[in-house]
């Protein structure tokens, strides 16, 4: 069994997939720390010294390797992976992909608090960071709604949301 999690920056992949995996007695997986990992060096410097285009492409090649492989587990897919390279075209031929939805008001209050651990947020004054998650939603939907199944994930607990989850598996 493989659980794919996908959707916007802080709509709660990387709090929910160890909180699944052990539910379910599998390995639980964050595609950015694997592709640190096989990379060995962090995303951050992967996009400065080689940029985002050699991201994206090691992003899509590790996100097949994984899929491929007989193993199970719970993956958290970063924000931008549904949106490149085709990877929602691999995603939908598998079962289990959850688009964990949360309004632009939930986005921004959790964006809002995790400012200064998300460089690509950490220079934006409140009004801009609302401006940008509002335009990043509008751009990514087409690609966040072509998962199998929808969570709605505002107002709700970890438990709550998983086991939503867990009642589609």
């Amino acid at each position: 069994m493989k659980v794919i999690l996908l959707g916007y920056m802080a709509s709660g992949k990387s709090t929910l997939v160890p909180y699944l995996a052990k539910k379910l007695n599998i390995k639980a997986i964050d595609l950015d720390d694997y592709i640190v990992e096989k990379e060995k060096d962090s995303i951050k410097n992967i996009f400065k010294k080689k940029g985002e285009i050699y991201f994206r492409n090691q992003e899509n090649i590790y996100l097949k390797e994984l899929i491929s492989s007989p193993k199970n587990f719970v993956l958290s897919l970063g924000g931008g992976t549904p949106c490149y390279a085709n990877n929602m075209t691999l995603l939908a031929e598998l079962p289990n992909t959850f688009y964990l939805k949360a309004n632009l008001k939930t986005l921004y209050t959790r964006l809002r608090q995790q400012k200064a651990e998300r460089p690509l947020i950490s220079e934006l004054d409140d009004e801009k960071l609302n401006e940008f998650i509002a335009k990043h939603l509008f751009e990514r939907s087409p690609f966040y709604d072509q998962a199998k199944h929808k969570i709605i994930v505002d107002n709700k607990t970890t438990e709550e949301i998983g086991n939503d989850i867990l009642r589609l598996l």
